[in-house]
């Protein structure tokens, strides 16, 4: 349990250990699952749970901050590392409610199995009074899901702001200590879980200006006590503005590839553009992922394996286009032995992104003067259309 301010709790739980999310991402620093509890002259409300894997953690705490009953549980989100202890909470506290907007509340029924008369719903703006305590409720969708929604606590002007601003970060510091460090996490979590909805993003920091906000609470990750760090960093991801970056994912089985990424990355340079290179083998996707927020072009590089491009590249060429990163210009280069349609297979599967795919460098076997050539052509090819968008330098 640690305070917010007097009468409000973080009341969740910290995940150390942690090394996945959903299965697919990674989580170098593990995570937290923040729930807050909110104590009123006249009513108490839990805002969000935890993870079912913590959920005694979660009651520990509750029962630390000397609470014996709660009225609201508002739940922002369905995802169950937000809504997960909903129903042992509710059993512990029967008289409780489930405070959620209707969609929200479907997809609650449907996830946990919890009965409809357990719910009360609330639309976009409307207040839950708590006595000397006003919450006001904000809706954020797609932030990642549909039914996302936030809550203003008017008197003390904090924002707790569920997935929204969070980031997969766990420490025993409440507030943020180290901006450094929660940029680096921050920018990793909106790569992967928000990117896809950057002009959704958009509408709803500007619905956000109209609130006057001292604390931002999200839901993963530490608190922001000086929410304009995070707010003019997310401005800064979601804008159409992209850097002098060529971001160059690649695999290869015997060699070729690899010599061919490692002439391209000398001519990049050379050129002065930034490259952030990925061996699809041992790298970080969420690296990946981050190295894809600002970056001007993305290259893939693939062998060719049973006619096609390899599975690794194919991955690479998935994640991207799942996650739809403002880069303006997309290529591929590798090798084949005897032929195949490697370079058809990798564009096809990058339809959400709206890029221009420059001419792909493909060496029969391994590279020879001509590919190194090609590979230089490329180079200068990015170059300029780098300068076309006038971000060079």
């Amino acid at each position: 349990m640690r305070e917010l301010k007097p009468g409000i709790y973080e009341v969740g739980a910290l995940d150390f250990d942690r090394r996945l999310f959903d299965e697919i991402i990674p989580l170098p620093d593990g995570t937290s699952y923040n729930a807050y509890l909110i104590k009123g002259s006249e009513k108490t409300a839990l805002l969000d749970t935890v993870d079912p894997a913590k959920t005694e953690v979660l009651i520990d705490n509750i029962v630390k901050a000397g609470v014996e009953k709660i009225d609201y549980v508002i739940s922002h989100h369905a995802e169950q590392d937000h809504s997960g202890s909903i129903p042992e909470i509710l059993t512990i506290f029967p008289e409780a409610k489930v405070v959620t907007n209707p969609k929200c509340k479907e997809m609650l029924m449907d996830l946990l199995c919890l009965e409809t008369e357990k719910f009360i719903t609330v639309d976009d703006g409307e207040e839950l009074s708590l006595g000397d305590k006003n919450l006001k409720f904000v809706y954020i969708p797609w932030v990642h899901w549909p039914e996302t929604f936030g809550t203003y606590l008017k008197e003390d002007r904090i924002f707790f702001s569920c997935d929204f601003f969070g980031s997969h970060l766990a420490t025993g510091n409440l507030f943020v200590d180290d901006e450094v460090v929660v940029y680096e996490a921050a920018k990793r979590y909106y790569a992967e879980i928000m990117m896809p909805f950057r002009s959704n993003i958009k509408k709803n920091i500007e619905k956000l200006s109209n609130y006057n906000i001292e604390i931002i609470a999200p839901s993963h990750g530490q608190v922001y006590n000086k929410p304009k760090f995070i707010i003019d960093a997310y401005k800064d991801w979601i804008s159409d503005n992209v850097k002098n970056e060529v971001v160059i994912a690649y695999v290869s089985m015997h060699k070729s590839t690899a010599k061919m990424t490692e002439h391209f990355v000398d001519c990049l340079i050379e050129r002065g553009i930034s490259v952030k290179q990925f061996d699809l083998v041992t790298g970080d996707v969420g690296k990946l992922a981050i190295s894809m927020v600002d970056a001007a072009t993305i290259v893939l590089g693939s062998p060719t394996v049973l006619a096609g491009a390899h599975p690794l590249a194919a991955y690479a060429a998935i994640l991207a286009n799942a996650l739809r990163p403002k880069t303006r210009f997309a290529s591929i280069i590798g090798s084949y032995s005897w032929g195949g349609k490697m370079v058809e297979q990798l564009t096809g599967l990058l339809p959400n992104l709206k890029v221009e795919i420059l001419e792909p460098v493909i060496a029969k076997g391994y590279p020879k003067d001509k590919d190194f050539t090609a590979i230089e052509e490329l180079a200068d090819k990015i170059l300029a259309k780098h300068k076309e968008l006038k971000i060079t330098g």
